[in-house]
């Protein structure tokens, strides 16, 4: 089938390849899993305000250092899987703005958001960083990441939580997707964190994420959609998302 853009010419949409998978924090009129393509997915871009700190010292077993975030890297064949949110109001823009550029070091681009089944082709807001912002660190082994990751906590939580809640939305909703490096990220971090006998509850925090998730040919009607954080039911190994979907959705969820 020919891919078409979205009938609803005056939406605004944001695409989110990192926390805003699972935490986007803002009001939103619905969401869709897919991909966009020409970019891969790298935890080369550091975190000062959210998931490190600018300080370097040790406090018990947590490192205090910049933490380590997702951000894309242009390949010409590569493929990112994530979530595009219709924005709804005036409120989600400034909040973003600030908490991607301001604070994360991230830019704004306009890329393709692409729909699961492929029928749709969407233009989205995506916030990238690149190596000209302060807060880059750049390509490391898999190894180094994993351990920095392991050892960073901010001011939003430790990185741990970071990269395990977004590579557990990429297995739950998008099983599909293949992203080596951030499954391989998942594996070192998990391994690292039995060999240091460290508390994975701890590490995840006490807080759980609604997701609602919507076809982009789902009604149009206005939806005050804000993830939940008042729950404390996260399993240790699985961090168990409450999900809240229409049955019109199910099909292409494939849960």
């Amino acid at each position: 089938m020919e891919a078409r853009s979205s009938n609803n010419e005056n939406s605004l949409w944001v695409f989110g390849y990192g926390s805003l998978c699972w935490y986007p924090g803002f009001k939103y009129k619905r969401s869709a899993v897919g991909y966009i393509k020409g970019f891969c997915r790298r935890f080369w871009q550091g975190n000062v305000t959210h998931r490190g700190t600018t300080e370097k010292s040790f406090v018990a077993l947590f490192l205090l250092q910049p933490g380590r975030v997702a951000t894309l890297v242009e390949e010409k064949e590569g493929v990112v899987y994530g979530r595009a949110f219709q924005v709804q109001d005036s409120v989600a823009l400034p909040y973003l703005e600030n908490r991607e550029c301001t604070l994360g070091g991230y830019v704004t681009t306009i890329t393709t958001f692409h729909s699961r089944e492929g029928n749709k082709c969407i233009p989205v807001i995506t916030y990238i960083a690149t190596n000209k912002n302060e807060h880059w660190l750049g390509e490391a082994s898999l190894h180094t990441i994993a351990k920095q990751i392991s050892e960073c906590s901010g001011p939003n939580g430790h990185n741990v939580e970071y990269l395990l809640r977004l590579a557990e939305f990429m297995h739950r909703y998008l099983p599909e997707a293949h992203d080596e490096h951030l499954f391989k990220l998942e594996v070192l971090v998990r391994s690292r964190i039995k060999e240091m006998n460290m508390c994975l509850d701890t590490l995840m925090g006490d807080r759980d994420f609604s997701i609602d998730l919507e076809d982009i040919d789902g009604e149009d009607e206005d939806r005050d959609v804000v993830p939940s954080e008042a729950t404390k039911n996260l399993r240790k190994n699985s961090f168990q998302f409450t999900l809240q979907v229409p049955d019109k959705t199910m099909r292409c969820l494939k849960m």
